[in-house]
């Protein structure tokens, strides 16, 4: 017997890859973008532009494109409801700012009024925001008898807090527009 190794019939006859590119080669990865520059240009141009008409449809209210809190004829009429409507809470924000700018002055008194009408505002919002979503769940058990209004006082009280045109959906009703 000798002391040499004996060869195997199954010698490949080439070299052993570095680990690094074994491992490249049997990855298999369908959500990165291609490999090329330019492919991967064409898929953010792509993705820009889904998400830009997933954007669009959003805000025009389109029901596939809305996410679960806001989808379903219920929401919808809730949300026509508040958008038909004038709140104190869409102007809460401005309100807040002006204070804020008259808390800046150096007079007493002007600073203690501001902050009695920021605290007068807060508590009218919050006392017109619980009975919005009362008059809110009222409405909805006629329109919609055997749904269930768990949330929707919130729903509408929150969208109408917020200022018009940075309402998403946007609002589909003018002010002062009936709902049927």
């Amino acid at each position: 017997m000798s002391d040499t190794p004996k060869k195997s019939e199954n010698t490949k006859g080439k070299a052993t890859p570095k680990r690094s590119a074994a491992v490249a080669k049997n990855k298999v990865n369908s959500i990165t973008s291609p490999a090329t520059k330019e492919g991967r240009t064409k898929d953010k141009a792509a993705a820009r532009v889904r998400r830009m008409e997933a954007r669009a449809a959003y805000m025009r209210g389109d029901q596939n494109a809305l996410p679960a809190r806001d989808k379903g004829p219920v929401k919808k009429y809730v949300r026509d409801y508040v958008d038909s409507k004038r709140s104190i809470g869409e102007y809460f924000l401005p309100l807040i700012m002006v204070v804020l700018v008259l808390t800046v002055i150096p007079n007493r008194e002007v600073q203690l009024l501001a902050i009695l009408f920021m605290y007068t505002a807060m508590i009218y919002s919050i006392i017109s925001g619980f009975l919005f979503s009362r008059k809110i769940r009222k409405l909805v058990n006629d329109k919609f008898p055997g749904e269930p209004t768990k949330g929707l006082g919130m729903y509408g009280w929150l969208r109408s807090t917020q200022m018009r045109r940075m309402r998403a959906p946007s609002p589909q009703m003018n002010r002062g527009d009936s709902i049927n």
